[in-house]
Order: C-alpha cells, then structure tokens, then sequence
C-alpha cells in the first residue's frame, strides 16, 4: 500500500503493512527524539544508540554496555536494559512514520547482560498492530543468546 503526502502514516493502514524507511526512521528521530537519552544524537550524557532499518523490516542497534550503566558487579542496570528495549521499539515505529509513546510495556528479564561486552538489540512491529494502537516486540542478545525481551503497546500521538 502506498500513501500520500498528506495522508497521515497511522491512517494508511495497520502498522505491519507501511515499508519501513531508514530515511523516515533518521528524519522523525532528529526531530522528534534529539535529546532522547537512549538514542538522541544531541545528548551528551546519552547512549547515541543508531538504529538501522533491516531488510525484514525490523530495526537494529550494536550496544555497547558500558561500565557506567552497571548494576550489580559486571552486569548490565536492568532500568537500563528495559530504556533499551523501549527506545529500539520507539525507533522500529519512527521507520514507519509514526510517532507514538508507550502505553504498556512487559520485559522479560532471561540472563544477566555482561557489562563491557557488546550487545544486539533490534525491534519489529506486529502485525496485529491497528492505528492508533500499535504492538510492538524487542530483543536483545549478546553472543548470539536471547538475553532479555519486550513487548509493548504504543499509542500515537494525535
């Protein structure tokens, strides 16, 4: 399906069906999220995660788990991990040009997150997703092991 360019991303169809877009997911994060701890590129004291759109749709991150964001000894903070899973989610919407907050977010915690060891975090939208609803599923794994997940409703913004 495709859209116009007045017509409102969250109108043209359920979430699952808009083409994700790297362009679209870069233009709505600068304007709307530069100061975003998790991923705003202007925040100093922030993580600068960059997510990329991948070929299924989804998006995805390389993190680097650093030392300051530790909890107990050499594991990731799990406020941190969760911070993590809704950013990656927020970005997997922004690639499909919908600007949304979290309504409701579950994280399952599976295995401590090794600090100074990188991580993958990558989200994607469900297809039961249904403007102004959307439901959307995150990750993240470190060598190559499911480590923590999410999964959230967002609501879009009117």
């Amino acid at each position: 399906m495709t859209r116009s360019s007045t017509e409102h991303p969250a109108e043209a169809c359920a979430g699952a069906d808009l083409p994700a877009s790297q362009t679209m997911l870069e233009s709505i994060s600068a304007s709307e999220h530069p100061k975003c701890l998790m991923c705003g590129a202007a925040n100093p004291f922030g993580m600068k995660l960059r997510f990329r759109v991948q070929r299924d749709g989804a998006v995805l991150a390389l993190v680097p788990c650093r030392e300051v964001f530790q909890g107990y000894p050499k594991i990731l903070h799990g406020g941190v991990i969760s911070a993590m899973l809704d950013a990656a989610m927020t970005n997997a919407l922004f690639s499909i040009g919908v600007i949304a907050v979290t309504a409701e977010l579950t994280v399952r915690f599976l295995k401590p997150v090794s600090i100074n060891h990188g991580a993958v975090i990558r989200a994607s939208i469900a297809k039961e997703s249904f403007p102004p609803l959307y439901h959307v599923h995150s990750e993240l794994s470190q060598d190559r092991k499911l480590m923590a997940r999410a999964d959230a409703k967002f609501m879009a913004n009117e």
